[in-house]
């Protein structure tokens, strides 16, 4: 399976840009910026309730190595198409030693400050509208794809996206307006199994304290068998120093 068809089946659209978060005339920065958001969200160790979590992560940086590279992003932007034998689509490639590669080292703090700073913000605002707008309104995939989002933002977060139907910056779709109770109680289920999960892990791994996420990082950082999995080595949000590169194609 090709890239595009991979897209497809994992983030529902073969569109590059939009797999990112991004719009096709982006700056180079953007489209970087874009690349962390969407990392933090399908990185396996923030989502390890997805059997699909180090596949999806893979592939999302398969597609920003294509829009990163000024050849590639050319002939993908007028021909919708990209090299699947080019060396950054390399299936044997050694992702790790490449995120090493390209982004300086951050501190916990870093990731933790991240977070609080961008929930609330304006660009949460204007992701959320996007991520409103890309799935019509449907509340399951929206909460999916939200940066920095548990069950218990649902309420926060419908809360932004009424405002902007109000304000008439987005379009009432049926499916948020009228979302049936059923459909709610499945993703409230569904977010408790994941909890409960979540908690039956940590305490596998012997995590007591109050910020488990912070000691989880450290304890996933001293361990050599977590070297793909490092939340520290990968997530690099906001301080890549230059992009990827790479070639031509496959059609969508």
């Amino acid at each position: 399976m090709g890239l595009l068809e991979q897209c497809e089946e994992l983030f529902k659209t073969s569109n590059l840009y939009e797999v990112l978060g991004v719009c096709k005339e982006s700056p180079d920065s953007e489209i970087r910026r874009g690349y962390y958001k969407v990392s933090l969200q399908v990185h396996p160790d923030r989502a390890p309730g997805d059997e699909l979590a180090t596949t999806k992560f893979q592939v999302l940086g398969k597609a920003y190595a294509v829009l990163a590279d000024k050849d590639q992003r050319a002939v993908y932007d007028e021909q919708g198409i990209v090299d699947e034998d080019s060396e950054t689509l390399d299936q044997d490639r050694n992702w790790e030693e490449h995120w090493r590669r390209l982004f300086p080292k951050i501190t916990l703090q870093d990731i933790l400050d991240f977070e609080k700073q961008y929930k609330g913000s304006d660009e949460e605002v204007e992701d959320l509208k996007r991520l409103y707008l890309q799935h019509e309104g449907d509340m399951d995939l929206i909460m999916e794809s939200a940066l920095c989002c548990t069950y218990e933002d649902e309420p926060r977060v419908k809360d932004i996206l009424q405002k902007a139907i109000d304000a008439e910056e987005v379009p009432a779709y049926k499916a948020f307006t009228h979302e049936s109770a059923k459909k709610k109680n499945n993703r409230k289920r569904k977010a408790k199994k994941e909890s409960k999960e979540a908690e039956e892990m940590q305490k596998e791994m012997g995590l007591n304290s109050e910020d488990s996420l912070v000691a989880m990082i450290k304890q996933r950082q001293q361990s050599k068998e977590n070297g793909f999995n490092s939340l520290i080595s990968d997530l690099e949000a906001k301080y890549c120093k230059k992009p990827a590169a790479g070639k031509k194609g496959k059609k969508k």
